[in-house]
């Protein structure tokens, strides 16, 4: 089954809302590096119900109503990443974890750099929080949105990122 979008402008950008079917197989950002999710190809269909319901769902995330999402997903990777990728579904809004909790989490800590790896693919952002996991400094790290629409999906959610370094150390 081809893939189908639709774009939804936000206060983080553009972003991209990719389908399977009837589920939620992507949001990619304005400026994503082309292969860091990769995806068959695609055609726009701005009557998708999945498409629809997300974009409702995030308009209400970035108007501070919604603090979690209600979306069928449709990850695709490996065994690891999903298992990364629903710990992130874990974490609650307003709060973070590091990548050494989140390789904790899936039983390997020591898979601390692989788990920060699979962070990075993550092929649903906002949705699946990515955005919520940091350095274990505290500091902000690496996102593919940028980290400035990181500190400001965080400032959303009630944390005071303003304190916290651009860059940091990754785990």
């Amino acid at each position: 089954m081809p893939f189908t979008f639709i774009t939804l402008p936000s206060p983080v950008g553009e972003l991209k809302l990719v389908a399977n079917g009837a589920r939620l197989a992507a949001i990619l950002w304005e400026n994503d590096k082309p292969n860091r999710v990769r995806l068959g190809p695609m055609s726009e269909a701005p009557d998708n119900p999945i498409l629809i319901r997300t974009a409702r769902q995030l308009e209400e995330y970035f108007s501070g109503i919604r603090d979690r999402f209600d979306l069928e997903l449709d990850f695709v990777g490996t065994d690891f990443q999903k298992k990364v990728w629903a710990a992130l579904l874990t974490i609650p809004f307003g709060e973070t974890r590091t990548y050494s909790q989140i390789a904790e989490q899936i039983g390997n800590p020591s898979a601390v750099r692989a788990v920060g790896a699979a962070n990075g693919r993550n092929p649903i952002s906002i949705v699946a929080p990515c955005h919520r996991v940091i350095g274990a400094s505290g500091k902000l790290t690496g996102f593919a949105g940028g980290l400035e629409a990181k500190e400001r999906l965080l400032t959303l959610e009630g944390g005071d990122w303003s304190r916290v370094g651009k860059t940091g150390d990754l785990f």
